[in-house]
């Protein structure tokens, strides 16, 4: 790509975070994976949480359950994982699909405090303000998207939180200045 375009972050204390849900109904659908890696990639944590099979939508039953087949945990070991991976100090959660991921997130910790820092870093918005198109999965995009910055696709499960989240820290790497 000819004309790379750079993010300038204001903190390395990042995490990138990806989640997959029942479907997109924010009062009764649920967390079913949870997937967060660290900037320098060193340390991931990937899970999958207990659900209702009953209430899941269509193209999450097609797109993502065949996908999930480790264990399930709770939602308070959930919680507890997540404590652990960020530690004491309270990174900025990153995710592409914030308005849903947040959501969700929040419902997860249910008031509890929260081991992130208060304000969620949407990478959508990080990519729309440096002239890219946040909705580069549209009309089959995504593989082209990616490869104009030198990277495989192919090497990720679409649609699994942790590659997903795995592949968004790729790409903001690779467009960190």
């Amino acid at each position: 790509m000819n004309d790379k375009k750079f993010l300038q972050p204001f903190s390395d204390d990042v995490v990138f975070f990806d989640a997959e849900f029942t479907g997109h109904d924010i009062q009764k659908d649920v967390l079913m994976s949870i997937g967060m890696v660290s900037l320098d990639g060193s340390r991931e944590m990937y899970f999958e949480l207990e659900y209702d099979k009953e209430h899941v939508s269509q193209w999450v039953q097609e797109h993502v359950v065949p996908y999930l087949t480790q264990d399930k945990i709770s939602r308070q070991e959930a919680r507890q994982k997540i404590r652990e991976f960020c530690g004491k100090s309270e990174p900025h959660l990153v995710a592409t699909v914030n308005q849903y991921d947040m959501a969700f997130w929040h419902k997860l910790f249910s008031g509890e405090d929260e081991p992130i820092h208060p304000i969620p870093i949407d990478f959508a918005s990080m990519l729309f303000a440096i002239g890219l198109n946040p909705a580069r999965e549209i009309n089959g995009e995504k593989k082209k998207f990616f490869a104009q910055f030198g990277i495989d696709t192919d090497r990720f499960q679409m649609h699994n939180a942790l590659d997903d989240a795995r592949l968004m820290r790729e790409l903001y790497v690779t467009l960190v200045k």
